[in-house]
Formats: C-alpha cells, structure tokens, sequence
C-alpha cells in the first residue's frame, strides 16, 4: 500500500509529465513553411547528433498557411509544437489559435530571407520592376482581367517570351510575401486610389493588386522548392519565385533576377535595399516546453546556430541584425509570450 506521501508524489509526476497540456509524445514535431524547413532541419541535426538518445524531431513542409492550420488546431501531443513561417501570424489567425486554446505563443524571428526571383543561367536576363510584375501577375491588374502573354506586352523593353512564373501556391507565406512586397506596390504605383483602398475596401484592394492570376501565366508548383529550381534548369524562359536559399544552393544553374534593379542577394537582403526582403520565424508553444522532451534545448539550438557565422547561414540564410537576434534569444530565455495586440 503507498503511503500518502508516495501517492501525493506519483500524483504530482503525474501533473508535471501531461502538463496543462496533456502532451505525451517523446518527438518534437514541427509543421510550416518551405521556406524555413532547410533551417528547423539544420537544427534538428545538430539537437540529434547532440543527442543521440533523443527522437528525432519531425518536421513537415505543409506552407505557412496549411502550418497555421495545424498548429492552431490546438494544445497536446496530437497537435504540433513549433509552426515555421516565412511572415508574421495574422490577428486573425491568433485568434483561431486562442479560440482552440492555443494562447501562450512565443514568436522567435530566426532570420531573414528574400522573395527571390531566379531563372536559369540559359535565361534571356530579365530585369523586372515591381510594376513589371504586378502587371504580369496580378490577376486584374488596374482592375480588368489580365490579358498579358508576353513579357513584352507589360513592358515594351523586355523580351518577346511568354510569360511562365512557377511559383508557390495559395498556402505559402512566400505567396503572401509575394503579394504584399512586390504586388501590392505595384499596384499602389500605377492604380490611382490603391493606397486607400486597404483602409476604405479590402475586397476591391485584393481583387486589384493581390490576387495572383490563376491561368498558364502562373504554374502553381506546390511547397517543394526543390522541383521548381529542375523546371527552370529544363525551361530556361522561366521564372521562378521562392526563398533566397535555394537560389544561393544552385546559383551554378541559376541567376537571381533583379527587381527595380537590385538583385537577390545576401548583402542586399541584410541592408533592406531589396525589394522581396523579409522577416523568417518560428512560434512555439509555451505550455509544450515542460512536457515534450528536449523542446527548450531545440530551442536553445536554434539561438546558438542563427548568428552571421553560423550554420544557418551557411544554408542560405540571412543573419538578422544583432538587436533582432539578442531579441529573440531574450524571448527564448525567458519564455516571453507574444502580445497579440500588435498583430495586423
């Protein structure tokens, strides 16, 4: 028979293995973006070879949006721990999350990274505006359906070739990125009125700068990255549109395309001046760090491997500025949760 004290004990190990959460599972599990899925794998390596008594963590290219999904559907070992995600989480989103019970989020910014534009190194050397590619991708672009098949037709000056952009699908916060960096100046710069209209009318702003058309014009090539770098080395008059790293692991096949006439690269992405540049992240469950075994030491890994000389960049990966990173490893110290107050 065990004795009150005993009983009182197991209880108490009882609580702290579930936690508020119920977690049970001995993996870390990660879901998200394509974009940040070669780092978070990075990293996973070096937790494992760290500790090889450890499982290892499992991470999965879902896109930004379908990680959302997931990691919002809520707390426990049936739900993800960390969510990758090439752009910041929406106010709405947050607000899915806290409504499944997913309320203490921390919001670690890992990096940067470029929308990069690319073609083979066959290519005919494009060199777009962001008016350039509004006009090519938008799906209405000054408000009437897209009619453009060659570059030629959006600008005079660029070559008589068809316009074939492989790129992300709807899901995909490069997509996002795309819309919201490239596209939507685009459009602020030759639709009067644009500005105004995402104070005034959301609808008609998406429906004329945002929306990416949804013809041939546009090959919708899905969250492997990996596949669209083949293509464009098979179809040299292509484009193709994803994370800076993946044009700086094939830049013997592939060229960076400029936009407004400065190219992806990694000096460009670190100052601001090009135009695609942007923030990469990770969120994670505060109430998982207790119960999932090895979380707050991946965590921990994370920080020591995002620095200019790190293994990260190594992979392509923009070092963010020191504030930013003493900032984030200060949110990863303390277990800092994010205020959903300043989410858009």
């Amino acid at each position: 028979m065990l004795r009150p004290f005993a009983l009182a004990g197991l209880i108490a190990l009882a609580l702290t293995a579930c936690d508020e959460s119920g977690a049970a599972r001995e993996e870390i599990r990660v879901v998200g973006s394509s974009t940040v899925y070669p780092f978070t794998t990075a990293v996973a390596e070096q937790f494992r070879n760290k500790r090889p008594d450890r499982k290892a963590p499992v991470i999965e290219a879902t896109g930004t949006g379908a990680g959302i999904k997931q990691f919002c559907g809520g707390i426990g070992p049936l739900h993800p721990d960390i969510l990758n995600a090439s752009r910041r989480l929406k106010k709405s989103e947050y607000d899915v999350c806290a409504a499944n019970g997913v309320t203490e989020i921390m919001e670690v910014q890992v990096g940067l990274d470029g929308v990069a534009f690319a073609e083979s190194t066959r290519g005919p050397k494009l060199a777009l505006s962001k008016v350039d590619i509004y006009r090519a991708l938008a799906a209405n672009p000054g408000g009437q359906p897209n009619q453009f098949r060659f570059w030629s037709q959006v600008n005079p000056a660029l070559p008589r070739i068809p316009i074939q952009v492989m790129g992300p699908p709807a899901t995909s916060g490069t997509r996002d990125a795309l819309a919201e960096l490239i596209l939507a100046e685009g459009c602020e710069a030759t639709v009067p009125g644009a500005a105004a209209w995402k104070e005034s009318d959301s609808d008609r702003f998406a429906q004329t700068c945002t929306r990416v058309r949804d013809d041939a014009a546009y090959i919708d090539s899905g969250e492997n990255d990996n596949l669209i770098v083949q293509k464009l080395d098979a179809n040299p008059n292509a484009i193709g549109i994803f994370g800076f790293s993946y044009l700086d692991e094939n830049k013997d096949r592939l060229n960076g395309v400029p936009i407004d006439g400065v190219e992806p690269t990694y000096e460009t992405i670190a100052s601001g001046q090009y135009p695609g540049a942007r923030p990469l992240y990770i969120y994670v469950k505060k109430r998982h760090l207790r119960p999932v075994p090895g979380l707050a030491e991946f965590l921990g890994d994370y920080v020591e491997a995002w620095g200019p000389e790190g293994p990260l960049v190594r992979k392509g990966m923009i070092a963010a500025p020191e504030a930013d990173r003493q900032r984030a490893a200060q949110v990863v110290a303390n277990g800092t949760t994010l205020d959903p107050a300043g989410l858009e």
